[in-house]
């Protein structure tokens, strides 16, 4: 029944065909249970494992790699190679494939666990009414039209519509469904709002909700998909992981980097057809596959096949650092998706507030000699905890050991050193200990204090303890002294020994407070607490806390504490209550209502939840870093403004108007209103789970890239979309399965380090791919200039692969070491479509990359030419190679055969990659600046490469499978000379790179961009 908080309480009980004093005979249960279903959420089928391992070769880049290695594995069967050199390439290409399909496969894995967890918040029991009789049933069991009883600690098993109240009130703690600061007051009458959201429906308990206060029995009208969590779990099944925007750009790359390769292969192949039918090959055929293998070895040299397996190992070592940042990363990729984080939508229940409810300000009255003047206390303390001061804003010190930083009020503050020894305070303390149902205790586990009960008498508790005990000048420091299971309820258990309860009256709506009777020694006492108007009509004595007098409480002195009351609740939207008290009749042990009456008014206490202390800065860094923060909360509008304000970090906001909405208002908005109201949004309350989720997907249409907080269920949908979901770590299990990122801390400040250590990766990462991209174009340019010239072939594709998996991924994985920059957080968010490689950078690596290729065959051709070890050959002798057999000549045609020459452009390859991993400490800055030991990582890589590259050239096994020799001093001179100047080729290249050059090329050529450009962001 979807509209059942719009019907009256007999309606939905004849929809149902149920009567509320017998519910539901056995015939109706099996009938409904056929039309309904159970009470279950259905387990969503897992993708097969088959499947989730396919997926991850639906790539571009990879299926060319697959390829590659198939047709490499073929050839060298058709050539008759046997043994670990026919197998090693593709061997190696398909190991690499593996080990990335395997994270891939349970990162996916790991992301169906949010589904399980909601099955949590499911009740386990419920006390249903059937045949006339009430039982203990499994909530499984529940069908729609089951009349169930509910009470104080009670777990709601289904959606219920209310039918009957069995206690003056009843409030539930929706917390984990709207994310409300405060538990819910329900009522029996129907609701007549226009588009009501969960907060509107005061008649209906939600699933997994928790009753706080009072019993009450309900009719069930919605169960397993048909409740408020089912539709929280199919928000998250719709919910499709869009690509990161560094996924994107490599994607993007796959494509345009697999055109160039088709391109360049076709184009070597056919540049060779005249030398099909050369003799050296034995026929067209043979001639045709042994260009083919050319071919084949060209994508290889252009495919950087160890690119993925960097960029995991750079975003895991990202993942490192974070951690001990307290930012624990779920997915690898959302690391980076930090970085251009655009807008953070950030709960405030639990986020930017600690969603434990404190006292913050104490009002009394101090004495009335010189007409009637107030004290007001300020306490400090943001948890359960009980620790805090109480300050008096009489004083003339200011105690430093307070942020002062989030309240409104004055700076020159006077701590109580005992505040148990002013009179009010005192009675204060006693009020708030017996009136009182709450219970708080340590949890040793979770280091934390803990409630059970309203948040409201769980503040009235904390305050105790804080104001602590009378009676000898040791006592702070003597509660200091306890154990912290002890120090939880210390002074309330010391008033609760001290006073013996005999009689209570509970709360009610009519009469908005509560009493409490107690007894010691012979003095009978009614404490009570409530609404502060409702307490004070009651009064006509007051406390004085100067010398514990008790005066009248005179027209002028109602009016201050009215005025007091209407600031504390107005201006300041903090809940208040009024305590009071009343000496009673010896003897008496029953109260009545007419008992509260002729009150001593003690004082007034206003509670928050307060914000967290260091969300201020955290906020303002992120305006200094061009993200905007977008508070989203159940709260009403008053609330959550108030909240913002009290941060400080909205000080620059005059007011709210045009940057505050509900979810109705934003909702009633015209198309493109909704669209300037996103561009200027900073609060949105009154929302329930599909508004978050509509936020996200309306702030992503607008191309922002969104980070989303949160610690309850009704936060799941939303971080799921978001490009970014941020849980908390004390929030909900579903909250933390759903989001890539848990702050251990719950510090909303450490999104902050996150996304500056997100910003550091990801240039990092483009230093990376732009060293393994300037690497693979000078292995292009290798073998493309080789078939061109005519020259033997300069590498053989398993020294191709050895260059590009180890002597450039140990450099390139190094390169993630690099040190941030010193002004990350001070520039704007990139753009979701900025390129990695642009026109100018593009032009610079193709430069450097000719160099590489240019110095390689400069190394093969060198030996045959120059070498003293070589054969000294005619240039002309060299290009035609291929007609040796054919021809006369003075020298040994298996000369073309020596691992010489290929082992010196080897070599050559590899060392000027070491040369250019060094230009690649920072992009324009030279390495007189910053000089190669700023990165030790990376002079340890190089150091590593070498001695690898020297074990394959010396080791003789090694040096067999990888076609190679040892070198002698002359060659390793050569190699030096051939390697050294692409740093200084890229030291003028970074030159002009600072000056105006850059700007001009970049003008002339903003086209031209290695990763072409969106100009729509993709969802």
């Amino acid at each position: 029944m979807e509209n059942a908080y719009a019907r009256s309480v007999p309606e939905v009980l004849e929809f149902f065909s149920v009567d509320s004093s017998r519910g539901l005979t056995d015939f109706q249960v099996a009938e409904h249970g056929r039309l309904y279903g159970k009470n279950v959420l259905p387990q969503e089928p897992s993708t097969p494992f088959w499947k989730l391992v396919l997926k991850q070769f639906d790539d571009l880049l990879v299926k060319i790699l697959i390829a590659a290695a198939l047709v490499s594995f073929i050839l060298a069967l058709a050539n008759g190679e046997t043994g670990l050199s026919a197998f090693l390439e593709p061997s190696v290409i398909l190991m690499i494939l593996a080990a990335n399909a395997a994270v891939g496969v349970i990162t996916e894995t790991n992301a169906e666990k949010a589904l399980e967890e909601l099955r949590a918040y499911q009740a386990d029991v419920a006390t249903v009414l059937r045949n006339g009789c009430f039982s203990i049933l499994p909530a499984t069991d529940l069908v729609p039209g089951d009349i169930v009883e509910v009470s104080v600690g009670c777990k709601i098993p289904a959606d219920m519509r209310m039918i009957e109240m069995l206690s003056d009130q009843l409030r539930v703690d929706q917390a984990i469904l709207t994310g409300e600061s405060f538990s819910v007051e329900k009522e029996l009458d129907a609701t007549n709002v226009t588009n009501a959201v969960y907060q509107d429906k005061t008649n209906i308990l939600f699933s997994g909700t928790v009753v706080v206060a009072g019993r009450a029995r309900a009719v069930v009208t919605g169960v397993g998909s048909n409740t408020a969590m089912g539709s929280i779990r199919d928000s998250m099944l719709i919910t499709e992981d869009d690509a990161t925007p560094l996924k994107k750009k490599l994607d993007e790359f796959g494509s345009f980097l697999a055109k160039v390769i088709a391109g360049i292969c076709v184009l070597v192949w056919i540049v060779n057809i005249g030398h099909f039918r050369d003799p050296i090959h034995g026929g067209l055929l043979q001639g045709a596959i042994h260009y083919f293998k050319i071919a084949v070895a060209l994508a290889v040299a252009a495919i950087p096949e160890g690119l993925p397996a960097v960029v995991t190992t750079c975003l895991a070592l990202g993942t490192k650092r974070m951690a001990r940042l307290n930012a624990i990363v779920r997915s690898l990729p959302s690391v980076e998706t930090l970085g251009c984080t655009t807008v953070i939508c950030s709960d405030k229940t639990g986020t930017l507030t600690t969603n434990m409810m404190s006292v913050s300000k104490i009002c009394v009255l101090h004495s009335v000699d010189r007409g009637p003047v107030t004290a007001e206390y300020h306490v400090s303390g943001t948890t359960y905890a009980p620790e805090g001061s109480l300050f008096d804003n009489s004083g003339v010190q200011a105690c430093q050991c307070f942020n002062l930083d989030f309240f409104p009020f004055e700076q020159s503050m006077l701590q109580l050193e005992i505040p148990a020894q002013f009179h009010c305070l005192l009675h204060i303390a006693m009020c708030s200990a017996l009136c009182n149902e709450s219970v708080i205790q340590y949890n040793p586990e979770k280091r934390s204090y803990e409630k059970i009960g309203e948040s409201t008498e769980v503040a009235l508790r904390v305050l105790t303890e804080k104001i602590g005990l009378p009676g000898f000048d040791s006592m702070p420091s003597a509660l200091n002294m306890l154990s912290k299971h002890e120090r939880a309820s210390y002074c309330n258990r010391y008033w609760e020994s001290q006073f013996k309860k005999v009689s209570q009256l509970e709360f009610s709506r009519d009469r908005k407070m509560m009493s409490v009777l107690c007894n010691r020694k012979q003095i009978e006492i009614m404490f009570s607490k409530g609404a502060p108007e409702s307490i004070l009509s009651r009064c006509t004595s007051i406390l004085c806390n100067a010398d514990g007098s008790t005066v009248p409480l005179t027209s002028n002195i109602r009016a201050e504490i009215e005025s007091k009351f209407n600031s504390f609740a107005g201006k300041e939207t903090l809940r208040c209550l009024a305590l009071a008290l009343k000496r009673m009749p010896l003897g008496q042990q029953v109260l009545s209502f007419n008992d509260e009456k002729d009150l001593t008014f003690i004082g007034l206490v206003g509670m928050l939840d307060p914000p967290r202390d260091e969300v201020r800065n955290a906020i303002l860094s992120c305006m200094t870093a061009g993200i905007r923060v977008i508070v989203v909360t159940g709260d009403n509008k008053t609330t959550a403004e108030s909240i913002c304000r009290r941060i400080g970090a909205f000080d620059h906001l005059d007011d709210f108007t045009g940057l505050s909405y509900t979810a109705s208002e934003f909702e009633e908005l015209q198309a493109l209103q909704k669209t300037v109201a996103l561009q200027r949004m900073t609060i949105f309350t009154r929302v329930e789970p599909s508004h978050k989720r509509m936020l996200v997907e309306a702030l992503q249409h607008q191309n922002e890239v969104v980070a989303m907080t949160g610690d309850g269920v009704n936060d799941a949908p939303a971080l799921k979309k978001a490009d970014i979901g941020i849980a908390m770590g004390s929030g909900t299990a579903v909250a933390k399965s759903a989001s890539d990122m848990v702050l251990a801390d719950d510090n909303f400040a450490t999104i902050v380090a996150a996304v500056a250590e997100g910003r550091a990766i990801y240039n990092n990462t483009k230093q990376f791919i732009r060293y393994m991209i300037s690497s693979n174009i000078g292995e292009v340019v290798c073998i493309f200039l080789a078939a061109l010239l005519g020259i033997p072939d300069t590498l053989v594709p398993v020294q191709l692969l050895w260059v590009n998996l180890v002597t450039d991924g140990l450099p390139a994985t190094a390169i993630g070491f690099n040190k941030q920059d010193s002004d990350v957080m001070k520039s704007k968010p990139r753009k979701v479509n900025e390129a990695v490689v642009t026109g100018w950078l593009f032009f610079r690596y193709l430069v450097i990359g000719v160099y590489v290729g240019l110095a390689t065959i400069a190394g093969f051709v060198w030996w045959f030419l120059y070498s003293d070890n070589g054969p000294k050959l005619p240039y002309t002798e060299l290009i035609n190679f291929d007609t040796c057999s054919t021809r006369e000549t003075d020298y040994s045609c298996t000369v073309f055969s020596d691992r010489h020459p290929s082992t010196v452009s080897m070599t050559v390859l590899v060392v000027v990659e070491m040369f250019n991993a060094l230009n690649n400490l920072s992009e324009n800055q030279s390495l007189l600046v910053i000089p190669p030991w700023s990165n030790l990582w990376l002079l340890g890589s190089i150091v590593l490469t070498m001695l690898l590259h020297g074990l394959i050239l010396y080791v003789q096994p090694l040096s067999a499978l990888f076609s190679v020799t040892p070198l002698n001093w002359a060659e390793w001179t050569v190699v030096l000379y051939l390697s050294f100047p692409v740093i200084i080729i890229d030291e003028i290249l970074k030159f002009l790179s600072r000056n105006a050059i850059r700007t001009r090329f970049n003008f002339r050529f903003r086209r031209v961009d290695l990763l072409p450009k969106r100009e729509v962001r993709d969802k």
